[in-house]
């Protein structure tokens, strides 16, 4: 018999995915022994299953089945590029609802591709496309994807945002004090509807930041692209908000890409994610991952979305919408009743699903107090609970996940969270922030008393 066996050697990528991440981590814990109905998940960024059409599904696929004539395989393997029912299905979808103000025209000499698993798989395949380099983003800062780029070998740079987003003047600052190195830039990676904060990018921000990508890629000779992540821009609800303008408006040099989802306003088990951009290289390069990974996205699922798009797109789109401003509503307040006096600053309530809060004093990170206190690991059984009951539990998304460890918002980044209003039910979600009240009011009577 021979010794003991080395383990097999990992790629550098391999050796940093071996690790989970802090997130990952977290929520593994608190999955492990999640009760349903007693316990509060605020953390997950999943959708609310008022908002999953279940019998349009059904309907839209036994309507395929009747059409082969349209529809011909659907069960079959698909094209790496997508279905042409789709991609002409969403021309039209984004045309007609004025998405992003977008054109025929506009959309005429652009490219559209569906991933092979919904949008996080084509930001995954640009990370594999692309050289590894400098990538460029806002602070806080979408924490999946930018883990993702590091495991990749990718260094990423994040400009802290303002009330109105990455702003474009820092953007410059930040690109001016690299230097030489400016050189390693690879892309800019810009989220519409930021994740977590949920701030909306304003039309001349999006053109000042395509701006700053022109005289970046003529300053080194070679394009730097803006791949602007629009996950969230289906779900502006805020009827009181103009409506940002795609960026496809301002980049008569090709330099824009735009990545979209029908996960908020379908159903994200459909998988559905595309990208749109000018043909060449990264779009060629993309579409052979898709084929690498799997030839394409299942096509019954392709094919059920290019009919629900065709038949009651705008209708959906407004359903949607009107469930989220709903749920926007009521939590926004909740917060007001039960937290707003402990807060320095909210964001979020307009768009997407998210509220980012930011305490005056009171941190939210995983050592924390506060932390303790919501997840009843505080080791007193008065707050937790009888070991064999705990009382419920809140789970939420720290501050420290979501901002640039060595940014100069790591500090601020301690003492805030993100909450997501769309899974749990609404009567949970208000739950769940008197809960973090509570947690407040202890956080704060057990420092006035001196303990940590």
């Amino acid at each position: 018999m021979p010794g003991k066996l080395s383990d097999i050697p990992l790629s550098a990528y391999g050796r940093a995915s071996s690790v989970l991440s802090p997130v990952g981590r977290m929520m593994a814990q608190f999955a492990a022994d999640f009760r349903d109905g007693i316990d509060i998940n605020l953390g997950v960024g999943y959708v609310s299953e008022e908002a999953i059409p279940y019998e349009e599904v059904a309907e839209a696929f036994a309507a395929i089945r009747q059409d082969p004539r349209r529809y011909r395989v659907p069960l079959n393997y698909g094209g790496p590029a997508g279905s042409p029912n789709l991609i002409a299905s969403l021309r039209r979808f984004l045309v007609e609802n004025r998405i992003g103000d977008l054109t025929p025209e506009i959309l005429s000499d652009r490219q559209i591709i569906i991933g092979p698993s919904g949008a996080s798989s084509i930001l995954e395949g640009l990370a594999e496309v692309i050289a590894p380099g400098i990538v460029i983003t806002s602070d806080p800062r979408y924490y999946i994807y930018c883990e993702v780029l590091e495991r990749h070998g990718f260094q990423v740079v994040a400009v802290p945002e303002d009330s109105s987003g990455l702003n474009p003047y820092l953007l410059a600052e930040t690109i001016e004090g690299l230097g030489s190195r400016a050189e390693e830039i690879r892309f800019f990676y810009v989220v519409t509807v930021n994740n977590p904060t949920c701030r909306i990018l304003p039309s001349e921000r999006r053109a000042a930041i395509v701006a700053c990508a022109e005289k970046l890629s003529c300053r080194l000779g070679r394009k730097v692209p803006v791949v602007f992540d629009a996950a969230y821009e289906f779900l502006i609800h805020d009827p009181d908000l103009p409506r940002p303008k795609s960026p496809f408006h301002y980049d008569p040099l090709g330099l824009v890409y735009e990545v979209g989802t029908l996960s908020k306003i379908v159903a994200p088990a459909l998988r559905i994610g595309f990208m749109i951009g000018p043909p060449g290289p990264i779009m060629d390069a993309l579409v052979q991952h898709t084929c690498d990974v799997g030839f394409s996205a299942p096509l019954f699922c392709q094919e059920i979305a290019s009919y629900l798009l065709d038949q009651a797109g705008a209708a959906r789109l407004k359903e949607v919408q009107a469930v989220y401003r709903e749920r926007a509503l009521a939590t926004q307040k909740a917060i007001e009743k039960h937290l707003g006096w402990a807060l320095e600053d909210i964001s979020g309530g307009q768009a997407g699903f998210y509220f980012y809060l930011t305490f005056r004093e009171v941190e939210t990170t995983e050592d924390s107090l506060f932390f303790r206190y919501l997840t009843r690991t505080t080791g007193d059984p008065q707050i937790d609970g009888p070991s064999d009951g705990r009382y419920p539990r809140v789970v939420y998304l720290p501050g420290q996940f979501c901002v640039d460890p060595k940014g100069s918002l790591r500090e601020i980044g301690r003492r805030q969270l993100r909450i997501s209003y769309a899974y749990e039910e609404l009567s949970r979600i208000v739950q769940g922030i008197a809960l973090m009240g509570e947690a407040v009011q202890y956080c704060l009577k057990r420092v006035i008393c001196g303990s940590r």
